[in-house]
């Protein structure tokens, strides 16, 4: 297993264990939501994100910091995954959520580990408000997909943005807890 493949899961575990805890406070309340409605969430998480990264300080009652947030904006992305594939927004069983939210954290890392391989882990020399940036574009791009019904003429859809929001926000993860080490 590779430094890379270690540190990812020690990463998803984290983000799937309050995918869980949350779960058994809230049920899967989250699944009556539309997609565009999650998208929306998470693009609430990396605004956030990015007034801390720019001003530096958390004024909010509650203060969660940085790493939270990109947890949040992972589980949110598997949450619209999953809700992509549905028909329906039904609330869901606990156990089908859970099965769901490991089936699109595997389609996700999958692509993750393809696209690492063919890039040579360049994302280890990035910072982390570039991957703050780069996923409120892919944001913005998914809003656009969603306001023209999920059409696009030669761009990947909805479901692609949210897989490399995904793991732009596992490598942001990652950076940042080598920067505690």
């Amino acid at each position: 297993m590779t430094k890379t493949e270690k540190e990812l899961n020690e990463q998803i575990e984290r983000c799937r264990d309050l995918f869980r805890k949350k779960m058994e406070d809230y049920g899967t309340s989250w699944s009556i939501m539309r997609p565009r409605s999650l998208t929306d969430q998470i693009y609430i998480k990396a605004r956030r994100i990015r007034t801390l990264e720019d001003i530096g300080s958390d004024k909010a009652a509650v203060a969660e910091g940085i790493e939270p947030e990109f947890i949040g904006i992972i589980n949110y992305s598997l949450m619209e995954l999953i809700q992509l594939g549905r028909r329906d927004f039904e609330p869901l069983e606990p156990q089908e959520a859970v099965r769901l939210y490991d089936e699109a954290v595997a389609k996700a890392t999958a692509l993750m580990k393809n696209k690492n391989h063919d890039y040579d882990e360049a994302w280890r020399n990035m910072r982390v408000s570039s991957f703050t940036d780069i996923i409120l574009q892919k944001l913005l791009r998914t809003k656009e997909i969603e306001d023209n019904d999920g059409v696009t003429r030669v761009s990947e859809g909805i479901d692609a943005n949210m897989m490399d929001i995904v793991n732009y926000a596992f490598f942001a993860l990652i950076k940042l807890s080598e920067a505690t080490v």
